[in-house]
Order: C-alpha cells, then sequence, then structure tokens
C-alpha cells in the first residue's frame, strides 16, 4: 500500500475514533429517555428566594434595550428580583442602557447599571465583580444567580420554571437551559448554525447529564447556586470560556448539574461567516486551554473511569481539527488511484469516511433536528448534510485556535457580533481575512477535484468533494450572510415598540 493510502487510512482511523464517541452520545441519549429532568411545579411567591440576574453586556448597542425589556418582564416578585448590568462598554450602549433605565416605571424591577473602570478578566471579571458587590446589599447576598447574554430574549415565566429544581434539591448547583434561535430561518448560514448548536444542546448536553457525566454551563441562560460559583473558586479570566471552566471545577469540587432540556431562552445567532468563525474559535480555543489546565485534575480524580473519559472527550473534542486538516487535503489525492468501473477499490476507499466519520453524524445531526422541533424536522433533514460540511468548513479557523491554546498564545475574549453591528473588532478582521484567502483555496481545490472525479467518471466521491467545494466557499466568501433585519439605531420592531412601552410604563 502507498505512503499516500497509508496516511488516509491513518487520519480516517483517528476521526474515527471522534466518530465513534458521538454514536455513544446518540445511543446513550435513546437509552435513557426517561431521566430526562423533569420541571416542577412554579414556586408561589412566598417561597421564592432572592434572585441576582447579571447581564454582562460590551458594546451592545443594537441589542441592549431589547435584553432590558425582556428582563424587566420577568415573572419574579419584585422585591427578591436584582438585576445588574455589568457594562463595559466604551460606546454608546452605555448610553442607551441608562436612557430605559430612567424610563423604566416604579413598579418594575430596579436594574442597577455598574461600570468598571478597566476590563480586567473581561467577562470573567464582570461577573466576579458583579457578586462582590452584591454582598454588600443590606438584605445579603441573593443565594441565586441568573445569568444571561446580551442577545438572549428570555420569556417572563423562565425563573418560575428554572428556580424551583435549585429550591427543590439542595444538591443541584446549577441548571442550564437550552438555547433555542430567534433567526433560525434567515438565511443558510442561521439555518445551519442552529442545526450545529441544536446537536450539542440536545444530543451533547441530554446524553451527559442523563448518564451522569460532566457537562458545562454555556455562559448564559442558566441559574447558578451562589455558593457553589465560590466553593469553585468563583469566576477566572485564565482561559477564554470562563464558563466551561467554572463548568468543570465546581463538579470537580462535588457540585451536581442539571439540564432543563424542555426550557429554551431565544437567543440570536451570527448573521456573517466572519461572525461564526470568531464565535468558533472562541469556544474551540478555549475549550482546549481548559483541558490544558484541568485535564490532570480529571485523570487524578476518583470520578468513574467513563466520566472521566466522556470528560476529556468533551474537552479535547476539537482535536480531531488538525486531523481533519489532512483528510481534507489527502482526500483529493486519492483520486488518481481510484478506478472506474472497479467497484470494490472504490468502495474500499471511501466506505471508511462515509461508515465512521460521516455516518455518526447524520445521525447526531438528524436526531438533534428531530428533538428539538418535532413539527418541522423533517423540513430540515435535508441540510443535515450541509451541517456536516460546516462543520468540516471550520477545518482551518479552529485548527488555528486548536494550535493557539497548544502554544499559549494570549489572546483577548472576542465579543460575537449582535444584531446591527457591521462586522468584527479590527484585530479579529485581518485574521478573518487572511483565513478566509485559504478557505477560497480549499474550495478551489476541492471544485478542481469534482471536475477531475466528473472527467473521469469516479461517482462515489463526487458527494464528498462537492460538499467541502460548496462549504469552503460558504465560510470563504460569506455567501451565506445575512443583512440585520432591522437598523442598528432602532433596535425594537414595531410589536417590540408597543411590549417596551407596556413595560416601562408598567
Amino acid at each position: 500500500m502507498s505512503p499516500l493510502l497509508v496516511a488516509y487510512f491513518g487520519v480516517v482511523t483517528l476521526l474515527s475514533v471522534f466518530g465513534f464517541h458521538r454514536l455513544i452520545l446518540v445511543v446513550t441519549y435513546l437509552r435513557r429517555r426517561d431521566q430526562a429532568l423533569p420541571i416542577p411545579p412554579p414556586l408561589a411567591d412566598e417561597s421564592c428566594p432572592i434572585v441576582l440576574v447579571q447581564l454582562p453586556v460590551y458594546n451592545e448597542a443594537g441589542v441592549v434595550e431589547r435584553l432590558l425589556h425582556h428582563v424587566t418582564n420577568l415573572d419574579w416578585p419584585r422585591d427578591r428580583l436584582r438585576i445588574q448590568l455589568l457594562d463595559d462598554s466604551d460606546d454608546e450602549t452605555t448610553d442607551r442602557a441608562r436612557s430605559f433605565i430612567d424610563g423604566l416605571h416604579p413598579d418594575r424591577p430596579r436594574v442597577v447599571l455598574i461600570r468598571r473602570r478597566e476590563r480586567v478578566d473581561f467577562k470573567a471579571g464582570a461577573l466576579r465583580e458583579g457578586l462582590r458587590l452584591d454582598e454588600d446589599n443590606p438584605e445579603g447576598a441573593a443565594p441565586l444567580v441568573l445569568i444571561l447574554d446580551a442577545d438572549f430574549t428570555p420569556r417572563p415565566d423562565l425563573l418560575r420554571r428554572l428556580a424551583p429544581t435549585l429550591v427543590d434539591d439542595p444538591s443541584i448547583g446549577m441548571v442550564q437551559a437550552r438555547w433555542s434561535h430567534l433567526n433560525h430561518h434567515q438565511s443558510l448560514l442561521t439555518r445551519l448554525q442552529a442545526m450545529l448548536l441544536d446537536g450539542h444542546f440536545v444530543v451533547e448536553h441530554g446524553a451527559r447529564f442523563r448518564g451522569g457525566h460532566f457537562f458545562n454551563f454555556n455562559g448564559t441562560a442558566g441559574i447558578w447556586r451562589r455558593d457553589v460559583i465560590s466553593q469553585a473558586g468563583s469566576w477566572s479570566g485564565d482561559t477564554i470560556t470562563e464558563d466551561l471552566d467554572l463548568s468543570y471545577r465546581a463538579q470537580l469540587a462535588g457540585a451536581r448539574f442539571a439540564y432543563a432540556q424542555c426550557l429554551d431562552v431565544p437567543a440570536e445567532l451570527p448573521l456573517t461567516a466572519a461572525a461564526f468563525k470568531s464565535q468558533q474559535h472562541r469556544w474551540a480555543k478555549g475549550s482546549i486551554q481548559t483541558l490544558l489546565k484541568l485535564g490532570p485534575r480529571i485523570l487524578r480524580s476518583e470520578l468513574p473511569l467513563a466520566t472521566r473519559v466522556e470528560a476529556l472527550f468533551h474537552l479535547g473534542g476539537n482535536l480531531a481539527f488538525p486531523l481533519m486538516v489532512l483528510l481534507v487535503l489527502l482526500l483529493p489525492m486519492t483520486l488518481p488511484m481510484r478506478q472506474p468501473g472497479q467497484l470494490l477499490l472504490n468502495l474500499g476507499l471511501d466506505i471508511p469516511v462515509f461508515l465512521f466519520a460521516t455516518l455518526s453524524l447524520l445521525l447526531f445531526y438528524g436526531l438533534s433536528a428531530q428533538q428539538s422541533r418535532p413539527a418541522s424536522w423533517r423540513r430540515d433533514l435535508p441540510y443535515v448534510p450541509l451541517v456536516l460540511g460546516l462543520g468540516a468548513a471550520l477545518t482551518l479557523n479552529n485548527t488555528r485556535a486548536v494550535f493557539e491554546a497548544l502554544l499559549g498564545h494570549h489572546s483577548p475574549f472576542v465579543r460575537t457580533p449582535k444584531s446591527g453591528d457591521s462586522g468584527l473588532p479590527p484585530p479579529r478582521r485581518k485574521l478573518a481575512g487572511t483565513q478566509a484567502l485559504g478557505e477560497v483555496a480549499l474550495a478551489i481545490y476541492f471544485g478542481l477535484a469534482v471536475a477531475y472525479a466528473l472527467h473521469r467518471g469516479l461517482w462515489f466521491p463526487l458527494p464528498f468533494l462537492a460538499l467541502f467545494a460548496f462549504s469552503f466557499a460558504l465560510l470563504g466568501l460569506g455567501l451565506g450572510d445575512a443583512t440585520p433585519t432591522k437598523n442598528p439605531s432602532e433596535p425594537f420592531t414595531p410589536q417590540e415598540k408597543s411590549r417596551k412601552s407596556v413595560a416601562q410604563t408598567g
């Protein structure tokens, strides 16, 4: 066998380990359906504890008023609801927020605007500072803490349905709600992102929770027991995924987490390929940073072996992307070795990729679509192959993130652009542009491979080649980019304006 084929099958074999892990998650999710979290009845007012709602924002002028509108409409006793807007902005966000807060009716919950002199430790530092200030409250520190990012729009009953799990079971330290998507159908890119995230929030979270393994708070749409945060060492800024880091430290310290899959909080998906790649870069790099930080502790712990292995797969899942680089480069190189009409030879080259690296993903995302949108999941099924292509097209982006983490390259927390934003901050724009050239080059590479396969009548590899060509073009050229549905200076639609007026006037 030629060295090229040895390398090709070696890469496929290693990637099949990650694919087999996804199959295990699917099986665990399905076998433990009866272990989903039951949602207790809503609390009566007299049983409601004090809840601190923390809203970390940084340059969110397009969405900050919408966030405040939804949060001040939460159904919770007013005297037991504290709201902190942790505002590190250096643009007009602060003025917009202050104007909204000043216009609130006296019957609405009070919002405290907190500004720091320096943006130390980014979001982690803001959350930590908010907790410190809450300790000075005459009534004492709030025992529960709900965290919401700027683009989330909680329904009024979120606390009524999420908090009882913590109140009823003192052993649970955090409850995470599922993300849903405000702009799922806005463009091809947002549709594929929604399906990609649904895989994480349905199958991954669902399987890990039901299987008794570690899973993570996702930075927003979750409620913590305050003493669990303190006992785990509070928020830290030494990784760029402070949520993942604290989640694992808390669970290593003995906390139990719960996942409320049936409760969703709508949020906004990035509108452009550049914004999507920026978000994915942060998550990929932060997960490897957390692996390097906590991996040795996980291995030395007395946790069950299955839990330790699952935790390492969770934190190290992005290590598959450097292998994907090799697969992406090697797949077209195998074309000259194929012969038209030689079925067994061609199947021998293609079946491993389909069976070990693709079939598991098709099942994974097909199941997540069916579970997250039961009424419309069949309409999403034709897009599942494109989700696989989108994941493959992230190869350059996430491989760069992995190596930055492994090499200890420091980078700041880069916010994900929201509605009304025109693009990424200048430092990331240059990197995204350079990387986009590589993605376009790979789109051309696979386009030439498609032409070569058609010329020689090699039909079996064509679906993979065409999918990769399209997906790299989608990200490199921004073919799936959407435009904001409203002007950034006008954050409310006419319907939202009406609801905002009701919220401010009571």
